[in-house]
């Protein structure tokens, strides 16, 4: 890419988003998270939290402050030593990268360290813009990687906002790079598939989830020890502080998606003073009643809503994939497909949890409904080739997939209380399966191993927004002006979650609701007023007004697998590296 960075140009263009559309279906990938797991070995004792709360927050706070001082102290910009990046990322130049160090616990920064990978390109400068600082990006999960960032540089709808940004990526602690976390191994024979999901769970189904979950808790405490504690949003955000030291910024420019919109507000309540400009697209409700447990259980009627939307344009190019006129009727049709792998999985790996998995991707982002479509079409015909393609579990990605949900697992799990009697779990998404079938037990299976997790001392979900919540010794400040941008009909984050950040942001923050779509990942090439809003807040400051509507972008035409133009692998212009179906 470093010789074709002449932005606009059909060949650079076409360069990036080919990089990108690797690496997005790497990052989608990661989607298949519904494996039983493997149970370790021998037990493992409970990952001791150790002492008072509030004394270990207070100073861990106070820890945080210390390291970003420090680097703050440095020259602009000589936080980081930014060159030639890891190989294993994938990076071409210009991107360059660069290790931060952080405490593991920040109640002792002068204790054991890990690294953090940063991503970076300058900014341009092109057609004389001035530049306004570092742009960092986090693209959720929790457990995604934000490294290829940077890359957008190259796309024409990046051009202005990366003329006056350094574009900065970087892989959140635990993910990937040199100390990635882990609670099983990866090369297990349960992540290569075929895994078994059945639609309506036994008695017997739900005691081998919950031996699976408590074993699964069981590996992290194995391979982590007592590190396993200091993997939470808390923890997360206090690395956010010191990058923005490290990076030379008095105030930090920052861009979240999904789980990193919670990451932005948990940031902007408890450093007000240290944000200049927030942009948070496809916004968790911040609500701490919500935080974790209700906002998963919120997910399944999301995701219902979604999955309907994909059965209804289906439905209405019945010409083309022959699923069915109706959505009931393109319903059943899946449900023929995921009764015949659940009998034989399609080339002896897609199982009823790898299919799941795949048709989870429907719900989160329209690009794919043609390509899924045409493999269910494909598959009823007598050829599971297209099928087998789309769902099975790449080998290549398997560490990557169990590390990406070790981390998700972690920072959910430490992140709040959540209900240790199985029989709430039971309950509840019982009663939810009833109207939400689609993925309501896929996702109580992958949070399970929260009801038994074997760090003692669970943290308290801060209240977004509230000023009691920010760091003590700060000086007092009102948060400027931010951007939140919504999905009215998106599953993995539910609209009402939007309104409720926006609520607890304050008067002075600005939502943009795309309407009537429902694709995860709003902001990026998808929808050109988003962009406007999001171009014109970034560069000038400005927000659009209170709440302001945006058209759908359009839905996608009905395509073949016989039109090879539109093929499986069609990604949207920038990826949403989102990864387990959750947040």
């Amino acid at each position: 890419m470093g010789t074709t960075r002449t932005t606009g140009t059909a060949r650079a263009t076409s360069t990036t988003r080919t990089l990108l559309g690797r690496r997005y279906a790497a990052a989608a990938a990661l989607l298949c998270l519904t494996t039983l797991g493997s149970p370790p070995s021998a037990h493992a004792a409970p990952v001791p939290a150790g002492g008072d709360a509030a004394r270990r927050a207070a100073a861990a706070d106070a820890g945080a402050e210390v390291a970003a001082r420090r680097l703050a102290r440095r020259p602009a910009g000589a936080g980081l030593a930014f060159g030639p990046c890891p190989a294993a990322e994938e990076l071409p130049s210009p991107v360059r990268c660069a290790t931060l160090r952080v405490p593991l616990d920040y109640a002792r920064p002068d204790g054991p360290q890990i690294p953090l990978t940063v991503s970076r390109v300058p900014a341009t400068g092109r057609g004389g813009a001035a530049r306004q600082g570092a742009l960092v990006y986090n693209p959720g999960g929790p457990g995604a990687s934000g490294l290829f960032f940077p890359l957008v540089a190259d796309l024409p709808e990046w051009e202005r906002i990366g003329a006056a940004y350094d574009l900065v990526g970087y892989a959140p602690r635990g993910v990937a790079g040199p100390a990635p976390l882990s609670c099983e191994d990866p090369a297990a024979p349960a992540h290569a598939g075929p895994t078994p999901l059945p639609a309506d769970p036994s008695p017997a189904d739900k005691r081998a989830r919950i031996a699976a979950a408590r074993a699964y808790g069981r590996g992290c405490a194995q391979r982590s020890g007592a590190a396993l504690a200091y993997y939470s949003t808390l923890d997360n955000v206090r690395d956010l502080h010191v990058l923005r030291a490290a990076l030379g910024e008095p105030k930090l420019t920052f861009m979240g998606a999904s789980y990193g919109t919670y990451l932005g507000a948990v940031y902007a309540t408890r450093h007000p003073g240290h944000v200049r400009r927030m942009v948070l697209d496809s916004a968790v409700n911040p609500d701490p009643r919500r935080i974790w447990y209700r906002n998963n259980l919120d997910q399944g009627a999301g995701f219902e809503r979604r999955w309907r939307d994909f059965l209804t344009w289906a439905a209405r190019h019945h010409a083309v994939y022959g699923l069915g006129t109706t959505p009931a009727a393109v319903r059943a049709s899946y449900e023929r497909v995921r009764d015949a792998v659940a009998r034989a999985p399609a080339g002896g790996v897609v199982g009823t949890g790898e299919l799941q998995s795949a048709y989870l991707r429907a719900a989160y982002y329209d690009e794919v409904w043609p390509e899924r479509a045409a493999a269910l079409s494909a598959f009823l015909a007598g050829d599971p080739g297209p099928l087998t393609e789309q769902a099975r579990p790449d080998p290549a990605s398997a560490a990557a997939r169990e590390n990406s949900r070790a981390v998700y697992t972690a920072v959910m799990c430490n992140d709040a209380p959540w209900p240790a009697d199985w029989a709430v779990w039971d309950r509840d998404n019982t009663r939810l399966a009833r109207r939400a079938p689609f993925e309501t037990w896929a996702n109580a299976f992958l949070n399970l191993p929260c009801a038994y997790w074997p760090v003692r001392e669970r943290q308290q979900p801060v209240a977004v927004g509230a000023r009691s919540a920010a760091v003590p010794g700060e000086q007092p400040a009102a948060l400027p002006g931010t951007l939140v941008v919504a999905a009215e009909r998106d599953g993995a984050t539910p609209y009402p979650g939007a309104l409720e950040l926006q609520r607890r942001l304050g008067l002075r923050s600005s939502l943009v609701t795309e309407a009537g779509a429902g694709t995860h990942g709003v902001v990026g090439g998808r929808n050109a007023c988003v962009d406007g809003h999001v171009e014109r807040y970034l560069l000038t400051g400005a927000t659009p007004g209170w709440r302001v509507t945006c058209a759908p972008h359009p839905e996608p035409a009905p395509v073949s697998l016989d039109d090879r133009a539109a093929g499986p692998g069609k990604v949207p212009a920038v990826p949403r590296a989102l990864l387990p179906p959750a947040v």
